[in-house]
């Protein structure tokens, strides 16, 4: 039989209120109780009943995460961190995926809305004016997106692209082609920002797109790149950095001897392509983790300024064999 409330209160000698409180407002309870109470109910298996929680204190128990697109390999690390320490927070987790539609990510929220403590945006497609018109829809965070007075987890892409050019600059490239990717994305605004702000004096850079944030996308794009006599291709994701080098395989260019190949993400393929890709990685799982502790203090601290809440994390350039001096030294 499982192990019930009255089991736990009998046990740990004292009411079932008292119990319950324990486990829904804490606050309310005598330390040395609430440990105590903790303990047994720990020792003996015990477990609360969510619906019967969520009566009581007018939680669900439930975090929603919406991401752009499941089929992306840079999105599955993110969930990792979440489900991880939403669990540890005793958390249940519903996920959907907008496919790249800022019209299916409101309807999204508003849905979730009804069956969540609150919502995690990854990436969000929507428009800032969008964000702000369903703030109050339930509780909101965003990962790589950053909006006034609300909670964010940025990535520092910029200074992940900063690297990248860096490191095509003393390697002698002169002219590098940028693969831009969803117009509505913060993430490729913020790689755009960085090529601007770092570029060395005496690089062109050349911005080509946007194209959809796939395989296809980049291979399309890489016959652009071509055409506009490039020694070096920075692509928005991974996943268009390896369509460019399958095109560019296509069309007998060699990478990296005729053309360097940089991409954003450091999904597991890009380790393992021929040759292995340098990219920029990001630290997806730790974002997931601090998106959820975010959201989790947002609900559980009455009037906090979610303006305030904000957490950044570095990129770092990851350097592979799909790099290397430009055919010509001087990069023409």
């Amino acid at each position: 039989m499982p192990v019930t409330i009255q089991d736990v209160a009998r046990e740990a000698g004292v009411s079932v209120s008292t119990v319950s409180r324990a486990f829904t407002v804490p606050e309310m309870v005598r330390d040395e109780t609430r440990h105590h109470v903790l303990a047994t109910a720990e020792r003996l298996g015990y477990r609360p009943n969510r619906a019967a929680r969520g009566l009581i204190t007018g939680k669900t128990g439930n975090l929603g995460v919406i991401v752009p697109d499941l089929s992306n390999p840079f999105f599955p690390n993110v969930l990792k961190g979440v489900q991880a320490r939403a669990r540890e927070a005793d958390y249940a987790v519903f996920l959907a995926d907008c496919d790249e539609n800022a019209t299916e990510e409101i309807a999204l929220v508003q849905a979730m809305a009804k069956q969540v403590d609150g919502v995690i945006l990854c990436s969000s497609r929507m428009s800032e004016a969008q964000l702000e018109r369903i703030v109050g829809t339930t509780s909101l965070v965003l990962i790589n997106r950053q909006v006034r007075n609300l909670p964010a987890v940025l990535m520092d892409t910029a200074g992940g692209m900063r690297q990248a050019i860096e490191h095509l600059a003393a390697l002698g490239h002169r002219k590098v082609a940028y693969l831009s990717g969803p117009r509505a994305s913060w993430s490729n605004r913020e790689r755009r920002r960085g090529l601007r702000r770092f570029a060395r004096q005496g690089i062109e850079v050349v911005e080509l797109g946007p194209f959809a944030p796939r395989f296809e996308g980049g291979s399309h794009a890489a016959d652009l790149a071509l055409a506009e006599g490039v020694t070096a291709i920075i692509a928005y994701n991974d996943l268009m950095a390896l369509g460019v080098m399958s095109r560019l395989a296509d069309r007998g260019v060699s990478v990296p001897a005729e053309m360097s190949v940089v991409g954003f993400d450091d999904i597991p393929m890009a380790g393992m392509a021929t040759p292995p890709l340098t990219t920029v990685s990001m630290q997806n799982e730790r974002a997931g983790r601090a998106a959820v502790d975010l959201l989790v203090s947002l609900l559980n601290v009455t009037g906090a300024d979610a303006g305030d809440l904000r957490r950044g994390l570095e990129c770092q350039l990851i350097v592979r064999a799909s790099t290397a001096v430009p055919p010509d030294p001087t990069g023409r």
